[in-house]
């Protein structure tokens, strides 16, 4: 399960407290953040994860990427809901989320609900809607005929013959 652990300055010990409590089952998964996130997470849990960018210099960006991409199964973006002006970038993120059937919390309450759903088994279904992997060779679809392009494929072979004799 990959999850990706965002929040918003006045929200990151927030973040960083909902980590230590839940260390046990967020260690079973593989962890993203962005930049300044994520170093409040190791520093306090040592949780092994990686790194994008910070947000402003488009970390959310490339979240929204991996969520084109399939790659991404959770997200937990706590947000400073006193911020008046939402970003757009953010705005976007969650628009992807939604599109792609990504399951992600703004706050503690919800950012709970889905981690013992997790735990739970609950979220097992976003393991059937992976993509291939790189190693795995995709095969080629089968090329068929129909029955159009047979009978032009036969006018042809008759007008060569009638040429031929």
């Amino acid at each position: 399960m990959n999850i990706v652990l965002i929040a918003q300055d006045n929200r990151k010990e927030l973040m960083t407290e909902f980590c230590i409590a839940y260390k046990n089952i967020l260690q079973t998964c593989d962890l993203f953040a962005t930049a300044t996130t994520g170093t409040y997470i190791v520093e306090a849990t040592g949780l092994a994860l990686q790194k994008f960018s910070a947000g402003s210099l488009g970390g959310e960006q490339q979240v929204k990427a991996r969520i084109d991409l399939n790659e991404i199964d959770m997200l937990i973006y706590f947000r400073d809901p006193l911020i008046k002006k939402q970003d757009y970038d953010e705005y976007l993120l969650f628009r992807h989320c939604d599109m792609f059937n990504i399951p992600f919390a703004t706050n503690v309450a919800t950012a709970e609900i889905l981690i013992k759903g997790l735990e739970r088994g609950d979220l097992d279904w976003r393991e059937l809607v992976r993509p291939v992997k790189a190693e795995e060779p995709v095969k080629p679809l089968k090329k068929t005929r129909t029955r159009k392009s047979r009978s032009s494929l036969d006018k042809k072979r008759q007008l060569q013959q009638q040429q031929q004799s």
